[in-house]
């Protein structure tokens, strides 16, 4: 079955390099988000917020899990072939790497023209951040960062759970994001309901994460400083970041184009300063947005290179077992 799963999942990455996410197709995601806001309207008041959050997550996996395992069932029911193919476009609508370079690259087009006020609007769709006052250097970090933060998020975890249980574990992958994204925030209104999303989604992304880190800087020399240097900044700096996994994106690929991200931000209004990762060997230009997004593909080609080897050496560990057990 690990095969399977590995065919699919490659299928899956050339679907979403040449489909992407067509903005009028529909997706499984919007369905999450009217699920939850449906959940979170009727529960996220009263008292036991923190349970009922908890009610809700479980909730929504298990009838986003129960769904995806009918339909891929059915497709290998039909013929093995018709499985793959099920999974693959499930699959893909849990990666969206090409969505992450063209919203990457609206800011970047303006941007490079001299239009700030239009890049500063794009960045404004990806971003939480005020953007209003932003400079070119403020704006190239803030699509820098989330091209950083979302290689995990938004391409090899998704993957990596794939990996180990096909369409249904990448779409709880996917389903336990979006509930984060909705309602993991530490606000009056979510910190309690949203705890459970929030948790489970910093379990989930835990591997994901640090392996994406760290194929990076396999991947890519840094420019500007000796690897043993980047290698140091990787494990050091992730750390800082507020999210326990978030860290590992932006760390890695501050350390190899030399330049330093985090700073201070301000959400309507309120400062908040975050961390600091990198060094600012190199100033932060426009030019950045591009070499994070070739980061961000070697990344992803190299992770997908690292499931199949991971995937055919437990197929064969299991084949060994079993043949070894005596009859």
């Amino acid at each position: 079955m690990i095969v399977y799963h590995l065919i699919s999942i490659t299928f899956a990455y050339v679907i979403d390099m040449v489909v992407g996410d067509p903005p009028n197709w529909p997706h499984p995601v919007r369905w999450m988000g009217t699920m939850i806001s449906f959940f979170e309207k009727r529960w996220n008041h009263g008292e036991s917020k923190r349970w009922k959050g908890i009610v809700m997550l479980l909730s929504v996996l298990l009838i986003v899990f129960s769904i995806v395992l009918m339909v891929v069932l059915i497709g290998y029911k039909i013929h093995p072939v018709v499985g793959i193919i099920v999974e693959s476009f499930i699959i893909s609508t849990t990666i969206a790497q090409r969505s992450l370079k063209e919203a990457s690259f609206e800011v970047y087009n303006p941007l490079i023209s001299g239009d700030l006020v239009e890049a500063r609007r794009k960045l404004s769709y990806i971003v939480g951040r005020d953007t209003n006052d932003l400079d070119e250097s403020e704006i190239a970090r803030g699509a820098i960062e989330t091209v950083a933060e979302n290689t995990s998020d938004g391409v090899t975890a998704p993957l990596f759970w794939a990996l180990i249980g096909g369409a249904p574990l990448a779409m709880i992958y996917r389903a336990t994001n979006t509930c984060d994204s909705m309602v993991g925030h530490m606000n009056e209104r979510y910190k309690e309901f949203g705890w459970a999303s929030a948790k489970w989604d910093d379990v989930m992304n835990w591997i994901p994460s640090r392996l994406t880190g760290i194929i990076m800087l396999i991947g890519k020399n840094p420019e500007s400083m000796a690897y043993r240097k980047a290698w140091t900044i990787l494990f050091h700096d992730a750390k800082k970041h507020p999210s326990p996994n978030s860290g590992w994106g932006e760390a890695a690929v501050a350390a190899i184009l030399g330049i330093q991200l985090g700073g201070r931000n301000y959400y309507k209004g309120i400062v908040s300063n975050r961390a600091k990762m990198g060094e600012p060997l190199n100033p932060i230009q426009a030019e950045h947005i591009v070499k994070a997004n070739s980061i961000l593909a070697k990344t992803v080609f190299l992770f997908l290179l690292l499931l199949w080897m991971g995937g055919m050496l437990f197929g064969l560990a299991v084949t060994w077992f079993q043949s070894s057990i005596p009859i």
